[in-house]
């Protein structure tokens, strides 16, 4: 064999084993990608996946450390993102990823191979942690839009991260930002279910403390109502036995909406309850009240309360407002009264003193508790039912208590239209009918 075929075969053969080792490789990088696809694909744990991939990306590329970090950008606050960082290597707390690689992931959005991080002209003047030697950082993309990055560190051979490194690594990156992002999504549904779960009990809750029906009173209609603007709310009512003479009656507005509103407004029904029997007056009642609000709820938070005695044998309802929407008396004539008396809201002042007034109910007369969702409910407009709506109703109407509540909640529904209820509204109405 001459030399110059020689030659030829040597080259041949040199060529081939290249191909070999290209086709080696190649095997190599799916059989990764199938392992990965099969650990990840089946799984909704958005964390367990993410260790999982960074796992098989530091396999792949023969890196030390890494970590993938979530990117979520605020629809209320377009300049704030959210970082979630997990799935950093095992025995290894999680990784922060720098701001100024952060930055530039977000803006470029496109891999990153930095094998000599302190030198690299992009990044003048930041400061690295001193054990990173080289990164390779690649971007998870949904329809062009960043969901996070998945960065790994020092590359185990002298050499630093090539180019089939950012490649394979791209690749995984691309095979597994769906998945992630369809993880996330089910934990953010499972999270919203178990908090409407949370609140429907939260609204059996507040619902079981409110009065199921009006109290048998000889010469009284009596009817209330409540209803929150969200799943729960901050408003009450509540009927009070003291004894066989008397019933207490209220209403209350805690301040702000939700859970945390309905919870306080427990905590108000509970401590009214508890001082009502053992108060000579309304005013005393009202005061111890406002006294362990002051000592109990957090700066900022207080409640507004009409809470008075009705005494159907002597036809007195004595009463006490603690910076409450002013009652209504509406006579049997039709004409309309407002009661003016009113105080500082419970929560603010432990030592303020409340004025007790006293009105009489002639047959007929009728009074009408109620919070500010009633006048305050916007339309689309941003109109409000406003107290001359209100009045009007009460002027005109001539049945039961039921009867006006029914007829107040349906004129403030139709004002309101497709508007959402922007406060709970809460009624209660009192006529004396013997």
């Amino acid at each position: 064999m001459s030399a110059r075929q020689r030659k030829t075969d040597a080259a041949r053969l040199e060529r081939l084993e290249r191909e070999n080792e290209r086709l080696r490789h190649s095997v190599r990088e799916l059989s990764l990608l199938n392992d990965l696809a099969r650990d990840i694909g089946a799984s909704r744990d958005a964390d367990a996946i993410m260790r999982t991939i960074v796992r098989r990306a530091l396999k792949s590329v023969e890196a030390e450390q890494g970590v993938i970090t979530l990117v979520e950008d605020r629809e209320d606050d377009p300049m704030t993102t959210l970082l979630r960082t997990a799935g950093s290597s095992a025995g290894q707390g999680p990784f922060k990823v720098n701001d100024s690689l952060l930055g530039w992931m977000m803006l470029h959005k496109k891999p990153l191979v930095l094998n000599n991080p302190t030198r690299d002209d992009r990044f003048k003047g930041t400061r690295w942690d001193a054990s990173v030697r080289s990164i390779l950082c690649v971007p998870l993309l949904i329809r062009s839009r960043l969901t996070g990055l998945l960065t790994v560190y020092n590359k185990k051979t002298a050499t630093g991260f090539t180019e089939s490194d950012q490649r394979l690594l791209s690749i995984i990156a691309a095979q597994s930002a769906q998945i992630l992002e369809n993880a996330r999504l089910y934990e953010e549904e499972k999270a919203l279910s178990q908090m409407r779960e949370e609140m429907r009990l939260a609204l059996d809750i507040q619902m079981s403390l409110l009065p199921k029906a009006p109290p048998e009173t000889p010469g009284y209609a009596i009817a209330g109502v409540s209803l929150p603007a969200q799943t729960v709310g901050g408003d009450y009512f509540d009927y009070i036995p003291l004894d066989e003479d008397t019933l207490g009656l209220c209403v209350g507005d805690v301040s702000g909406k939700g859970l945390p509103a309905s919870l306080l407004m427990a905590n108000v029904q509970a401590t009214l309850r508890g001082q009502a029997p053992w108060s000579d007056t309304v005013s005393a009642c009202v005061e111890r009240v406002n006294r362990l609000l002051c000592q109990r709820i957090r700066k900022g938070s207080f409640v507004t309360l009409v809470y008075g005695i009705l005494d159907p044998h002597r036809h007195q309802f004595s009463f006490a407002n603690a910076g409450h929407n002013r009652p209504y008396l509406r006579a049997a004539d039709g004409t309309v009264r407002r009661l003016d008396q009113g105080g500082l809201a419970l929560g603010f002042l432990a030592d303020y003193t409340y004025q007790e007034t006293t009105i009489g109910f002639a047959p007929g007369d009728l009074l009408l508790l109620y919070s500010d969702g009633i006048p305050e409910a916007m339309n689309p407009a941003h109109e409000q039912f406003s107290e001359e709506r209100l009045v009007a109703l009460l002027k005109t109407h001539t049945g039961s208590p039921k009867a006006l509540i029914d007829t107040i909640i349906k004129a403030v529904t139709t004002h309101a239209g497709k508007a959402p209820p922007s406060d709970d509204m809460t009624l209660l109405a009192v006529k004396r009918v013997g």
